[in-house]
């Protein structure tokens, strides 16, 4: 292991890798990463999955087994079959950890985001088709996913809820995982095994407010440039720290065996040449989180990574940093709404990609 990955992890940082391909898995990479680098979970998106489904060979053998099936078909079992053979990897790191760790995520179709009754009921089709304990199925944190996560929980089902931006929704993403482990609990699942983490994503928060910042051109505006990100982040931790205390639901279910919902970081690679490529991993170490990085992050973090806490003690400056920002006019919560909606918009598109990849790799095996 690196010198700074093992820092990281020894901080209490959990890193999973923010990508997965066919390629990643036949060639060793990830095995690699997981030896060498401290990786003990995956996630995906659709995005991830539009970049490993365009590349023209690695998918032709399946595709040529499935025959001229529809795309959408094709598209389960293409991804669905990347993340069964990873979390089969991961299974040794799940079992080490009581399944804390060893988790391979995979998203919802995206054009359900705002369905609760079809992203609960695919949630529960993506679990029993990829039939491995260590999976976590990803649910968007739109108002019209809240009851999703909360019914898939309570099927005794792992939930990766992804797409938090704002500190109000996280709130109610920790209220939707409470009652539906109390809902696992009530019907008879062990709580052992259910997983459940929290996906806020970071870097474009920075994106979105230092455009605002840049266009207010002042002084004290320059002067926030760049920490928008990491202090909604830490305030996300203290409100993970809160909540979990405060909830009287909550210690009965962890006697039972519950283990909390963790905040993941996610977007952690750096957008803005002029910032530390690790500085969304180095800037939010703390216990109980997880970093979900892309693999360049992933290696600037061993190159030249810190690796030490830096969130505890820093909530007040975080409160100090959201409050400056509302004196210049800038309304988190606009923002915020804007990069849910962007996001969900984004990963449709990316979703409309796939189709078509697949779709042309069908017609290219049965020409």
């Amino acid at each position: 292991m690196t010198e700074a990955t093992q820092r990281t992890s020894d901080s209490g940082v959990s890193i999973w890798l923010d990508d997965l391909s066919r390629t990643r898995i036949e060639s060793g990479s990830l095995q690699d990463l997981i030896a060498n680098k401290n990786v003990v979970g995956v996630t995906t998106n659709p995005s991830i999955f539009q970049k490993a489904l365009s590349q023209v060979g690695p998918y032709d053998a399946q595709l040529k087994e499935l025959g001229k099936v529809d795309v959408e078909t094709a598209i389960r079992e293409l991804t669905t079959t990347d993340v069964r053979n990873a979390t089969d990897i991961f299974r040794e790191i799940a079992e080490k950890t009581d399944f804390v760790d060893g988790r391979v995520s995979i998203e919802v179709d995206p054009r359900l985001a705002h369905d609760t009754a079809n992203t609960e009921k695919q949630a529960e089709e993506l679990w029993a088709k990829v039939d491995r304990p260590n999976v976590m199925i990803k649910i968007p944190a739109t108002l019209e996913g809240l009851p999703a996560i909360t019914a898939t929980l309570a099927k005794g089902i792992s939930v990766n809820v992804t797409l938090i931006f704002s500190l109000e929704r996280y709130e109610q993403v920790i209220d939707a995982f409470i009652e539906g482990i109390a809902q696992a609990d009530a019907n008879g699942h062990d709580l052992k095994h259910i997983g459940s983490v929290a996906s806020f994503f970071v870097s474009r928060v920075d994106s979105a407010v230092d455009k605002l910042l840049e266009a207010n051109g002042s002084d004290e505006a320059k002067a926030l440039e760049g920490k928008a990100a990491v202090a909604n982040a830490r305030l996300a931790y203290e409100l993970f720290e809160k909540k979990f205390a405060a909830d009287p639901r909550w210690a009965a279910l962890e006697a039972k065996g519950a283990k909390k919902q963790r905040p993941l970081w996610a977007s952690t690679g750096t957008k803005n040449a002029a910032y530390s490529d690790c500085k969304y991993v180095d800037e939010l170490v703390a216990e109980h989180v997880v970093n979900t990085m892309p693999e360049k992050t992933l290696n600037a973090l061993a190159d030249h990574g810190n690796g030490a806490a830096s969130v505890k003690g820093t909530y007040e400056e975080s409160h100090a940093v959201m409050n400056k920002l509302a004196e210049l006019g800038i309304n988190i919560k606009d923002v915020t709404d804007k990069l849910e909606a962007d996001g969900v918009a984004a990963f449709i598109k990316s979703w409309d990609s796939v189709i078509a990849d697949v779709q042309s790799g069908i017609d290219r095996v049965n020409a």
